[in-house]
């Protein structure tokens, strides 16, 4: 069992990472719902591809990331004509 002791912490680690907090916030994150996680955007996606996308090479330095946020809940009274 010394073997799947080890695994684990291998696991865990990238996780931590910086660049997966960063893949982890980003908008254009493609959650695991819709298929493979991988970066949605337009000029990525094509190139890094949706199989073993790896935030490590990607997130660091991209210059689209764009924080994910929650949208405002809007009133009734923004809807009148």
């Amino acid at each position: 069992m010394p073997g799947a002791a080890q695994a684990q912490p291998t696991v865990e680690a990238p996780a931590s990472s910086p660049a997966v907090a960063k893949f982890k916030s980003c908008r254009w994150r493609r959650p695991p719902e819709e298929g493979p996680e991988c970066c949605g955007h337009r000029d990525v996606l094509p190139i890094a591809g949706t199989t073993g996308f790896d935030p490590e090479a990607w997130c660091p330095d991209c210059s689209f990331y764009k924080l994910r946020r929650t949208p405002k809940k809007r009133s009734p009274d923004d809807y009148r004509y």
